[in-house]
């Protein structure tokens, strides 16, 4: 049996689908390796990190609740990291623990290999100001958004992360309430939507239901909705609806995976696999 060097921390750890295009990888390139799910409790964390130092591990991916709580336990960041505030891959160079974001390489990968978007001069709008809202803001800002509007249900939120982002680019970054009056003046000239919220998740408290009315949506905008289950999100119907292209949280859940396969292997990853073992997973 391959060794358990490289894997995936979270609590829990039930719905994740890392392993299943993970291990397609590593297989790919015939690496002695089986990525594991490691359930953690986060009285667990510190005792688990520390034995990421072993001469024979590789890497650990990273999920919730352990992002942010991982950081002091590791011994440098990468700048992506620094940025967002949250870790999602951390991996092993000798013996020292370095910390890695990928969702915000993730998400844009997505959004423009596989969206076909072009972010430079873009008028955008982010729904929610959590973790996930962080990093897609930094690929947004980084890549060159012309207008980001943060909108959330709790106006502060928005504005601590829109005053954060926007002292750091030249990009014109705000803050709104994630309401329909809030929201429609700015609707028009959209050119991209992105939903960070769990509004639209199965399982989740709203899974019928979209984070935005339908109204505000136009035809030829773009929408990218980070939650990954269901495939189609109610959010997304409403994109296609109004006549707009939109792209699922499945791309940036394997893009994010493929970034951070690269940075623990030094191996291309092999995305078209990757993302067939995922469907074949989910039943597409």
């Amino acid at each position: 049996m391959p060794p358990a060097n490289i894997g995936i921390i979270g609590h829990p750890l039930g719905h994740t689908l890392s392993p299943v295009f993970q291990n397609v990888a590593l297989r790919h390139h015939g690496i002695d390796a089986d990525f594991t799910a490691w359930p953690v409790a986060p009285a667990d964390l510190a005792a688990k990190v520390e034995s990421f130092r072993a001469p024979d591990f590789i890497a650990s991916c990273v999920t919730l609740p352990h992002k942010q709580a991982v950081i002091p336990m590791i011994d440098e960041l990468a700048d992506s990291a620094k940025a967002v505030g949250a870790v999602n891959w951390i991996i092993n160079d000798g013996g020292k623990l370095i910390g890695h974001n990928t969702d915000a390489p993730g998400f844009y990968r997505a959004l423009t290999e596989l969206g076909g978007f072009h972010v430079a001069g873009c008028n955008a709008v982010v729904l929610g100001a959590g973790g996930a809202a962080r990093a897609i803001v930094y690929a947004l800002v980084n890549a060159g958004v012309r207008k980001l509007t943060i909108a959330n249900r709790t106006l502060e939120r928005a504005e601590a992360l829109a005053s954060e982002f926007a002292a750091t680019t030249d990009s014109e970054v705000t803050a709104a309430e994630m309401t329909t009056d809030a929201l429609s003046p700015v609707a028009p000239s959209l050119n991209l939507w992105v939903n960070t919220t769990s509004v639209g998740m199965a399982g989740g408290p709203a899974p019928d239901q979209s984070p935005i009315d339908s109204s505000l949506i136009r035809s030829g905008q773009t929408g990218y909705d980070a939650v990954y289950a269901p495939p189609e999100t109610p959010f997304l119907r409403a994109i296609k609806d109004a006549g707009g292209t939109g792209l699922g949280g499945l791309t940036m859940l394997v893009l994010q995976g493929a970034v951070g396969f690269e940075l623990a292997t030094g191996k291309p990853a092999p995305v078209a696999e990757m993302f067939v073992a995922v469907d074949k997973a989910i039943g597409k």
